[in-house]
């Protein structure tokens, strides 16, 4: 039988740090669920990834901000992006009163 999952099943209640969660890894591809509720990058604090990140936002909202720009990116349900291997990047913002459900996946 197929072990079949549902993207938005089994989010934690108590969400005090970002949740994290591999959905399949080997050593060149990751995709990853991501749950932020009011989570944000701390200042002066910028992702700089080994690998490319594709990332599709899938309920809730947030804001993406990139080293290079002045304003953030909003990303709502549907909307995605590519953010190449080295590209500096942080969550300005995710929505406080619902869960902001991304899959991401590195390569």
């Amino acid at each position: 039988m197929v072990d079949i999952q549902n993207i938005f099943s089994d989010i934690p209640e108590s969400l005090h740090d970002e949740f994290f969660q591999d959905i399949f890894k080997n050593k060149n591809f990751q995709i990853e669920r991501i749950v932020s509720k009011g989570h944000f990058s701390t200042k002066g604090f910028w992702y700089d990834q080994e690998k490319n990140e594709w990332v599709i936002l899938l309920k809730g909202c947030a804001k993406l901000l990139f080293q290079d720009d002045t304003k953030p990116v909003t990303l709502t349900p549907g909307d995605w992006i590519n953010i190449p291997a080295h590209k500096k990047h942080r969550v300005e913002w995710s929505d406080p009163y619902i869960e902001t459900v991304w899959l991401a996946i590195h390569y």
